[in-house]
């Protein structure tokens, strides 16, 4: 049949078939009006985009934030409107190759696609249309939240004078991970507080790996609750739910939170011990094993009950930084605007003793006073009455205040005043400071020894809160403006309760008016240019009277003292240098007396009458050179005496002591008074001779007793065998001069061994002289005394090692 084929075909491909071609016959042939549609929808398009183009700027001259939607539309209207420019410029084409009425084309293929995208375009126009309708373009900005700053800003000078460098050594302390708690300790006014803010505003300039740094401040009213709430806010804990929680509760939300951060916290102002972990700090965990407590106390004390690895005291300024502080603060237009303003100046700033605080105070009460007189005003008004000068009392004295007042209870408040009595930048020998608290009856004496351990605390109490200054082991001295402070109080705040009159130190010649002595009862002239006592005035209330350092003093009339029937402490150290003092008939009226202190003074008898000073507990006679005549009988009549210091008596003295002295001779006659002396505890004595000496160390009751000892022109042995000194357990001084025959101190240790598990013979020897012992050659013995502080030698010509080689081989081990 040839090439015959046949295809069968059902109704339903058939009809799929037709609607291909139908389809594809319809976009070819519509093509002509969806271009022209084309064009009018996007018209309409292209006016809606700008007239949500128009909203838009509006709305961001208003400073509001475009919506994500509205830019989405934009970018598809800006899309759509090029593609279908796009094929408008190939319509006219696409057009002129149709045919048979627009049904066909000459280019079948070509022209049904072109006519799908117009098609398809115009359906996407017409969407854009619909879509571009908006009730809103733009809302208001919502600014992103800046990182929160590890620390919080505080306003501080944008420099610290003089504490750079301590402020460095903190901050190194910071980065080590064995330093976990450090105090910074100092006096009030002294610039605490601002040290501890320039570290916290210096976490926002060095970058760090802590997450946050908190403060608080703690300050004397102690409130867990108020620390609680400042840690709350800073690592956002607080809300209206989170303030009605109890301590506990909200101890356990900072625990919380903090367990997972390292954090720094810093504790201002701190009076005692803050459970850290009664407040939710946690101590320890994953994270903060590097988390540090920083704080700042009065109180060297509160370091150790914080248990601080390390602690910083924060002193004074030195004189260099303290001028250049009052300097910025007086400001250079004063200082350049008189001549003499600057020399003037330089006193005002001495006169503050490196106080940031008084320096700033003053330094801007004088910004503006411009005369030299103005400023010569200030410096009398600071050296005569502190206190009146503009801002000391109610800025400066008041922050001090809160130390005095914190003190534990009135006997060390007392104590602490009692200071006050003595000179500016005087150094207080400690045991002589505590001699007069006894004397005063604000220390029980019924056990000597007690007693002064307790004035021993006491001392140590004020030291730790930074109201006295150690000077060396055995002296303190109080800060010029601390010094102040207690004579505000004294003087003006407690002045009915205290009564004191101060003018130590002032340089007067002439004695204030007697007149006004009537109801004051602690009166100091220390440090004066007085010559002469002449009036006698009547002091019923009188219990402490200080002449010390008056070198001019040569009389004191007769009678002086006979109207202070309640007088207890009479101190006149180092008075008569220039001519040789004696002391006043009436001396016998001081029934009260309890303590009475002439050493160093130039005296050279002690009157008969000191006999009836029935209740003289404490007699010091100390570095009296020139004293030749103490009559028989006055020491052991001096029957409750528990304290007398004869150290260095009468050596300067060329005359033989007379018949009817205690002084004749080595000091045997001297002796045999002490011994009958039942209360006494303490001793310090000046001996003349080698039997003398064995007749003191016969005497257990004097051994137990001796502190202090001074042998004088030893004479009759060339060896003094130191095992005799073995049960001298509270020997603290000894001085040997003019021995010329001495050529040894011997230590026995076959002696020693049997008696003691160690080979100390001198425990509490401290302080060693020798003088003119021109034979000694060594001074071996002092391998025994472990606690030795000081040594002095003047003339001792043939001394050739102080500790012989040969004979500490032979000591034991």
């Amino acid at each position: 049949m040839g090439s015959i084929f046949q295809i069968t075909c059902d109704g339903a491909f058939f009809n799929r078939c037709l609607d291909c071609f139908l389809g594809k016959v319809a976009n070819t042939s519509k093509l002509q009006d969806n271009l022209v549609a084309l064009e009018t929808e996007l018209g309409k398009l292209i006016a809606a985009k700008n007239d949500v183009m128009m909203r838009v700027v509006n709305a961001e001259r208003q400073q509001l934030r475009t919506l994500d939607q509205v830019q989405v539309w934009l970018s598809r209207v800006e899309a759509v409107e090029t593609e279908a420019d796009e094929l408008k410029r190939h319509g006219s084409q696409e057009i002129d190759k149709l045919c048979v009425g627009g049904y066909c084309s000459k280019n079948c293929a070509s022209s049904y696609k072109f006519g799908k995208q117009v098609a398809k375009k115009l359906r996407d126009v017409q969407t854009l249309i619909d879509e571009g309708v908006f009730a809103a373009v733009a809302t208001e900005v919502v600014p992103e939240r800046a990182p929160e700053p590890v620390a919080d800003e505080r306003p501080t000078e944008p420099t610290i004078v003089g504490l750079q460098s301590q402020l460095e050594q903190v901050w190194r302390c910071l980065v080590e991970e064995s330093v976990g708690i450090i105090g910074l300790y100092g006096m009030g006014g002294v610039g605490k507080t601002t040290l501890l803010t320039h570290i916290n505003n210096k976490f926002l300039e060095s970058p760090t790996s802590f997450d946050c740094v908190i403060w608080a401040v703690v300050s004397k009213d102690l409130r867990l609750e108020k620390i609680q709430e400042d840690i709350g806010k800073k690592i956002g804990l607080v809300d209206d739910s989170w303030k009605s929680k109890s301590v506990e509760e909200k101890a356990l939300d900072i625990f919380r939170s903090l367990r997972e951060k390292r954090f720094v916290l810093l504790l201002d102002d701190i009076w005692e011990r803050v459970d850290l972990t009664k407040m939710g700090i946690p101590l320890s965990g994953p994270k903060n094993t590097t988390s540090k407590v920083v704080f700042t106390t009065r109180f060297v004390d509160v370091c150790g009950s914080m248990e601080a690895d390390k602690k910083f005291q924060v002193a004074c300024l030195s004189e260099e930084d303290a001028w250049e502080l009052f300097r910025k603060k007086v400001g250079e237009e004063t200082l350049e605007s008189d001549h003499d303003i600057v020399e003037l100046a330089q006193t005002v700033a001495k006169e503050c003793g490196g106080l940031p605080l008084a320096l700033i105070t003053i330094g801007r009460a004088m910004a503006f006073k411009k005369t030299a007189e103005e400023w010569i005003h200030a410096i009398e008004v600071l050296r005569t009455s502190a206190s009146e000068f503009a801002g000391l009392g109610e800025k400066v004295y008041r922050l001090l205040k809160f130390s005095y007042d914190s003190l534990q209870n009135e006997t060390i408040r007392s104590c602490f005043l009692y200071c006050c009595l003595y000179p500016e930048d005087y150094d207080i020998l400690k045991w002589d400071l505590i001699d007069c608290w006894i004397g005063e009856g604000f220390l029980e004496e019924s056990d000597r020894f007690s007693a002064e351990n307790q004035g021993y605390y006491i001392v140590g109490t004020l030291v730790h809160a930074c109201l006295l200054e150690e000077v060396e082991d055995d002296k303190v001295k109080m800060h010029d403006v601390v010094r102040d402070m207690a004579l505000w109080i004294a003087c003006e705040i407690e002045k009915e309760k205290r009564k004191f009159l101060v003018c130590s130190g002032a340089g007067v010649g002439a004695v204030p008016d007697v007149e006004g002595w009537e109801n004051v009862r602690r009166l100091s002239l220390m440090q004066n240019q007085i010559e002469i006592l002449s009036e006698v005035p009547t002091c019923p209330h009188l219990l402490t009277l200080f002449l010390d350092f008056n070198y001019k003093l040569e009389m004191i009339t007769d009678g002086f003292f006979q109207c202070m029937p309640s007088l207890k402490v009479l101190k006149m150290s180092n008075c008569g240098h220039v001519k040789v003092l004696k002391l006043p008939f009436g001396m016998s009226k001081l029934g009260s007396l309890q303590l009475l202190d002439i050493s160093h003074a130039g005296i050279r008898e002690l009157p008969e009458e000191l006999k009836l000073l029935v209740n003289l507990k404490c007699l010091n006679l100390r570095w009296t050179r020139m004293l030749n005549k103490i009559p028989r009988l006055l020491i052991s009549n001096s029957s409750w005496l528990r304290v007398l210091r004869m150290f260095a008596i009468g050596f300067e003295n060329s005359e033989e002591p007379s018949e009817d002295s205690v002084l004749i001779g080595g000091g045997e006659v001297l002796v045999h008074e002490l011994l009958g002396l039942r209360y006494l505890e303490v001793l310090e004595l000046t001996l003349r001779s080698y039997d003398a000496l064995q007749f003191f160390l016969s005497s257990n009751k004097l051994k137990s007793c001796i502190r202090s000892l001074f042998l004088n022109k030893l004479g009759g042995t060339k060896s003094i065998h130191a095992t005799a000194f073995s049960d001298l357990k509270h020997l603290n001084e000894l001085c040997i001069r003019s021995a010329v025959e001495l050529e040894e101190l011997k230590v026995d240790y076959t002696e020693i061994a049997p008696k003691r598990s160690e080979p100390f013979v001198f425990r509490s020897l401290h302080r060693v002289t020798m003088e003119r012992c021109h034979k000694l050659k060594d001074l071996t013995f002092l391998v025994c005394a472990p606690s030795l502080k000081s040594l002095s030698l003047y003339g001792c010509n043939a001394m050739e090692e102080i500790i012989s080689v040969g004979k500490f081989a032979e000591t034991p081990e």
